[in-house]
């Protein structure tokens, strides 16, 4: 095994770079990683870079990403492009009149878009498999096809197999934590009224985050910095004397082994380094499940005339989990909304007193690609396990970094630090405590 091909190196120390040989690079890689994405903006990309080493040779200010190879999900508007969102089905809809709010602030940090990245139809899943562009292979196992966790499967190969600094995704139940703990990547989410869903193709708008896999923390906090309505500045902290809350209800359930002693070894380093870690019942948990049925209900809604009429060029997977959402009537979907809060609440208050809460990003390692493909029962079980924990923080409205803390030519295993709504400050700096030490 080896836990992902050669990364790029760090944001901050490839600014000081020629960035058009790294995007000329990146893009002939791209061959390599097929199913990654869905369309390439080379000559785009390319002006990009060239313009970033222009401004270094004259002395000129450079942007914050000057030129940097970046991957966006392919469920943000281009202009003038249809916006397919992993799908065929919309083929024939009106091309996207303007960039999605999140792409012109990349644009304008000076990012070298080199494309659209792959992801699971509508990005229903968290396991990553697409039937109609193929499925990214995991760069963590050159000797066995992986999954890379979904749904933004094509964003998180194109940074782990070194094409990109970062790739733009969204999470509305894990969709960027899940495939950068697979593929031993640092990921993001954010509160999510922080970062504008302008242009993004949705699936749940009660949980729809936008937010970015890279290889450090730091990275992940400069492009949050970029794509964010208001930038969050890091504070340099101490490990020793922290507070982790690690839960004992639900997210701690079939771990397989290898998640499991990595997950030990990490808080072991965290205690040696100073940090108290408290385990706790945290029986809220157990309730997660039966209210976070937002995802199939709002989908359904926006889909169901589409599921209707052209139901049989979806994923069938995909449509089998929105049909889920067809039931609910409006007094249902108000009661969830209004438990939801109550449970917000009593979370947020078993929450004080604690710098964050400490969880596996998922409980088991990268599936194998062929009996996911195979079997539906297999698939959905596998999708059940992926979301699981992440969703957590989904429906909490929270923040959540996942960290890679496996041992090295081994399979990745996330760790995953969380909190509650408009924390992102601390849960970045503390992240970023934790990083250094695992």
């Amino acid at each position: 095994m080896t836990q992902h091909a050669t990364a790029l190196a760090g944001i901050a120390q490839l600014l000081q770079t020629a960035s058009t040989a790294l995007v000329k690079d990146s893009l002939e890689k791209i061959n390599a990683h097929p199913a990654t994405f869905t369309r390439l903006y080379a000559e785009a990309a390319i002006a990009a870079a060239m313009s970033a080493d222009e401004k270094r040779r004259s002395g000129q200010p450079t942007e914050p990403l000057a030129g940097l190879p970046v991957s966006i999900k392919d469920l943000f508007d281009v202009a003038g492009e249809i916006t397919m969102a992993g799908s065929t089905v919309r083929s024939s809809e009106a091309p996207a009149l303007s960039d999605a709010t999140v792409v012109t602030r990349l644009r304008n940090a000076g990012a070298a878009i080199l494309g659209k990245t792959n992801m699971t139809e509508f990005a229903f899943s968290g396991v990553g498999i697409n039937p109609h562009y193929g499925t990214p292979v995991n760069p963590a196992d050159n000797k066995v096809a992986r999954i890379p966790g979904g749904s933004s499967s094509g964003a998180a190969v194109s940074v782990a197999a070194g094409l990109c600094v970062a790739g733009i995704g969204s999470d509305t139940g894990g969709s960027i934590r899940i495939p950068a703990a697979l593929c031993g990547l640092v990921g993001f989410k954010p509160t999510m009224r922080r970062v504008p869903v302008t242009g993004t193709f949705p699936l749940a708008p009660s949980l729809d985050t936008i937010c970015a896999m890279t290889n450090s923390v730091a990275d992940c906090h400069l492009i949050d910095s970029i794509i964010a309505d208001h930038a969050l500045t890091p504070t340099k902290i101490a490990l020793k004397g922290l507070r982790f809350a690690v839960p004992q209800t639900l997210v701690m359930e079939n771990m397989d082994a290898h998640v499991a002693a990595s997950f030990a070894t990490a808080l072991s380093k965290l205690s040696a380094a100073g940090a108290v870690i408290v385990d706790v019942p945290m029986s809220l948990l157990a309730q997660a499940p039966t209210i976070n049925l937002f995802a199939p209900i709002e989908a359904y809604a926006h889909h169901h005339v589409m599921l209707k009429n052209h139901g049989d060029a979806y994923d069938q997977r995909v449509a089998q989990r929105m049909r889920l959402g067809e039931k609910y009537q409006a007094d249902e979907i108000a009661a969830l909304h209004r438990a939801r809060q109550n449970w917000i609440t009593k979370m947020e208050q078993e929450l004080q007193g604690f710098d964050a809460l400490l969880m596996p990003t998922v409980p088991l390692t990268a599936p194998e690609i062929a009996p996911l493909l195979a079997s539906d029962e297999v698939f959905f079980n596998t999708n059940r396990l992926l979301l699981r924990n992440p969703s957590v923080i989904n429906l909490l409205d929270g923040c959540a970094v996942s960290i890679p803390c496996h041992e090295s030519d081994s399979l990745p295993v996330g760790l995953m630090v969380a909190g509650p709504a408009m924390t992102d400050a601390h849960i970045l700096d503390v992240s970023r405590a934790i990083e250094a030490v695992l």
